[in-house]
């Protein structure tokens, strides 16, 4: 384990800090996600996510027209 500190001085009110890796860190308790519910969200994130979704499946649609095309079925 690294450490790193600041040097002390008796007669002076410096603070120690100590600088300790993540993996070396104690674990931290995680939050549980039941009992949680929906996310609220506001119109104009719901037509964005709604906007990407419909992107996304017109360019998996086009991606499946070139390999039909690439391939000699259409």
């Amino acid at each position: 384990m690294t450490t790193m500190t600041n040097q002390l001085n008796i007669n002076t009110n410096e603070k120690c800090y100590y600088v300790v890796h993540p993996l070396d860190d104690q674990g931290e308790e995680k939050c549980n996600p039941e009992g949680l519910g929906l996310m609220a969200l506001s119109p104009v994130v719901k037509y964005s996510l709604l906007s990407l979704r419909l992107y996304l499946i017109f360019m998996g649609g086009l991606v499946f027209y070139r390999v039909l095309q690439e391939t000699g079925v259409l």
